[in-house]
């Protein structure tokens, strides 16, 4: 019997810290060190986004889908999460909103660098 109590215990300190990982890691792509998704995609951030808020939506969105954040997601470090208008949360890295790109089709690509002249690689 004390090993419920103990394994309750691991679970809700693992459930815990489900949201306090980074919601992207680091890679090597062709323009260098960049933020990706949990799938390796190339993450972009929008010039015309304000400081912690997006304004990529409908169409925008449909091309540039932006990386949602659970729900009870919390900020963590340089990671925040930005309330969208369509609902939803997204993260925001350094209060940049990121999006991924529906023209990267694996890993590591980054066609969407320089697209109308507003869309960067995100760069840690």
């Amino acid at each position: 019997m004390r090993k419920l109590p103990i394994l309750l215990a691991a679970l809700v300190v693992s459930a815990g810290t489900a949201f306090a990982a980074d919601p992207a890691r680091v890679a090597d792509t062709d323009k260098g060190k960049a933020l990706v998704d949990p799938q390796g995609m190339t993450l972009y951030t929008f010039d015309k986004d304000a400081p912690g808020q997006s304004n990529c939506y409908d169409k925008c969105a449909a091309n540039w889908p932006p990386l949602m954040a659970p729900a009870g997601a919390k900020a963590s470090g340089d990671w925040s999460v930005v309330p969208r208008t369509d609902g939803g949360a997204q993260w925001a890295y350094k209060g940049k909103p990121v999006y991924g790109w529906v023209k990267d089709t694996k890993p590591g690509e980054t066609s969407g660098d320089g697209v109308g002249g507003a869309w960067h690689v995100a760069k840690p």
